[in-house]
């Protein structure tokens, strides 16, 4: 079964640009389905997410926010796929997770 993840963006984001270019090659590894949300519509997820988009998230638990590394987002990935909680890995604004 395909993990559902959800990307917390808005346009003209260069890092959620870069952040659905990594997801694009991960898919090819590992199955999951990608719900994308702008928050610039909304008020409280503006608030929430705004400031440090793009947030990847689970369900409720945020995995990254700002920039990641390719390996650890493959890294949570298999291990969502694998039927195992999030770790809620948060990638530093210098890509490290």
């Amino acid at each position: 079964m395909a993990v559902a993840l959800t990307l917390y963006t808005r346009p003209g984001c260069c890092l959620c640009d870069e952040m659905k270019a990594a997801l694009g090659r991960a898919g090819e590894d590992v199955a999951f389905e990608l719900a994308e949300v702008d928050v610039s519509g909304d008020r409280e997820l503006e608030r929430r997410y705004g400031g440090t988009i793009p947030v990847l998230a689970v369900g409720d638990e945020v995995l990254f926010e700002g920039r990641l590394t390719e390996e650890a987002l493959q890294r949570e990935l298999r291990r969502l796929a694998a039927g195992r909680s999030p770790r809620g890995t948060r990638a530093s604004p210098e890509g490290g997770a």
